[in-house]
């Protein structure tokens, strides 16, 4: 009878010491991944990184100023005399790869749905950021609280303006923070033009909205220069 008790005693022992492991490896893996996350996070919002002197200056002659739609900004920011077909549209609008900020930023334009999610939540850090930088937030401002394309139109039905002039979201979905967060991220950080940041929201958005931004392309490489002059404002809710 002892030595049964013994056995079953032992076993339960056996059983509570797995578990008990099974618990530590679970606690180690989420401790992990949090630390993961924190990098990540920090990376994006330039805690743990320094400037960087990005840009290639061949939008120099854009005047941003200028756009009014989404459609304008596409026409003035992508070689559309490049686009012939289907193909071309894609090769042109539709980003792979990682961008030469990517690394520094956490993000890659091979994994959409996780940096938008990384965006998404770096936002509110880059925002705090750039309103303690008047001359950033001043910027800022001017290019996104303007229809210029810096919103998440295509599934909310704000416009092309994503924030308003005290730079308040005017939507709170995942593609609005996560656009505000590219356009703060590469002001705060590198040395991008304001047509150089704008391009770079249009590729995230591209991606985000492949049908949306590869449509108008064509249509304006098509000839249809009727959507360059809509003025897009606010259509539905959020």
């Amino acid at each position: 009878m002892e030595n049964e008790e013994l056995k079953t005693e032992k076993k339960e022992n056996t059983i509570i010491h797995k578990a008990n492991w099974a618990l530590l490896t679970l606690f180690t893996i989420l401790i992990l991944f949090n630390q993961y996350q924190v990098l990540g996070l920090n990376d994006l919002t330039g805690n743990a990184i320094g400037s960087f002197s990005f840009g290639n200056g061949d939008l120099s002659d854009v005047d941003v100023t200028e756009i009014q739609s989404t459609a304008q900004g596409i026409a003035l920011l992508f070689p559309l005399n490049d686009i012939e077909t289907t193909e071309d549209a894609i090769a042109i609008m539709l980003p792979l790869g990682t961008p030469e900020y990517g690394n520094a930023m956490g993000v890659s334009f091979d994994d959409p749905v996780n940096s938008l999610s990384l965006l998404e939540n770096g936002y509110p850090t880059l925002k705090t950021q750039a309103e303690a930088n008047p001359e950033v937030w001043e910027r800022y401002i001017a290019l996104a609280a303007a229809p210029r394309g810096i919103s998440c139109e295509f599934c909310c039905g704000i416009g092309a303006q994503g924030v308003t002039t005290s730079g308040e979201l005017r939507c709170g979905c995942a593609h609005n923070p996560a656009a505000q967060a590219v356009a703060l991220w590469l002001m705060l950080n590198t040395d991008y033009s304001d047509a150089e940041v704008l391009r770079e929201v249009y590729r995230w958005k591209t991606l985000w909205f492949p049908k949306d931004m590869v449509g108008l392309a064509l249509d304006i490489a098509g000839g249809n220069t009727d959507v360059l002059n809509e003025l897009p404002g606010m259509v539905g809710g959020c």
